[in-house]
């Protein structure tokens, strides 16, 4: 069953969608995630926040339909439907409920501060408890 985890009160979903990968990356070097946000403007704010978030670490990444992306550990994608090179972390910048959520190992969800964002949170939270999910939540620091 998907390990389902919500992280809540982000100021800044990229900023720390990037923090959270390269720490993904710390503790787990093989560590393969899903990005997805079905909101192309934040989708390509995230594309280069990666490729410039840090001087010292190299994020890699690419989006999905890239030639590359099988090769990829970081994919992004604005739609959950089609094939994915792997589903071992899903990280869901989105307000909606992924389709695919189930398939991949560990689902984070990630829900800033704005109102709109919080009750679309608060919505996807008991959709999972009401389908029997252990889930775990963590405020963002």
């Amino acid at each position: 069953m998907t390990k389902i985890e919500f992280r809540t009160h982000i100021a800044d979903k990229i900023n720390y969608t990037c923090r959270w990968v390269r720490k993904a990356f710390a503790n787990a070097p093989g560590s393969r995630i899903v990005l997805l946000s079905t909101d192309r403007n934040l989708l390509n704010r995230l594309d280069e926040a990666l490729w410039t978030f840090s001087d010292s670490d190299f994020l890699p990444h690419a989006m999905i339909g890239d030639r590359q992306a099988f090769r990829s550990p970081v994919i992004l994608t604005p739609d959950d439907r089609g094939e994915m090179p792997h589903y071992d972390i899903l990280v869901n910048l989105s307000q909606t409920i992924p389709e695919c959520y189930a398939r991949f190992e560990r689902l984070i969800e990630l829900v800033s501060t704005d109102p709109t964002d919080t009750s679309a949170g608060r919505q996807r939270y008991v959709h999972y408890r009401e389908r029997g999910y252990t889930l775990h939540h963590e405020i963002a620091k």
